[in-house]
Order: C-alpha cells, then structure tokens, then sequence
C-alpha cells in the first residue's frame, strides 16, 4: 500500500487529485471506524497519511516548478 514518492512522477494531476481524495475519504473511514469500534489494522492511517502528505509535496513541487518556469522564459 505504501507508495514512494518516485511513483508519483508517472500521475497527471486529476490522477493525483483523484488519488488525494480517496485517500482522504479512506482515512476519514478508518477514523471513524476507529473511534466507533475496534481497527484490525491500525497502522493504516498512518501509512495514508504519509501518502497524502507524499501527495501533496509532490503536486506542491510540481505546482512551484511551473511557476519558476514562465520567470525563465521571460529573463
């Protein structure tokens, strides 16, 4: 499940936007379940956190390389 931050490379970014959301709907099911009984495999939400922080670097990088790259042009 959990994925390097090197594979991300290869998603467009409605890929990456689509896989942020359902990790994010995933985790709010796993805290919910958590909160209302008992998680068999509570590691999980820890491992999705980091994806979607794995995520969000990434579309963050990606997101300041385009801005640096019309600055470049224009010099």
């Amino acid at each position: 499940m959990a994925v390097k931050s090197k594979e991300y490379k290869d998603y467009t970014k409605p890929e990456l936007e689509d896989k942020l959301r359902q990790l994010e709907e995933e985790l709010f099911g796993l805290k919910f379940q958590l909160k209302t009984t008992s998680l068999d495999k509570p590691h999980k939400i820890k491992m999705i956190r980091k994806n979607i922080a794995r995520i969000k670097t990434f579309m963050r990088q990606s997101r300041l390389q385009e801005e640096k790259a019309p600055e470049k042009k224009k010099a």
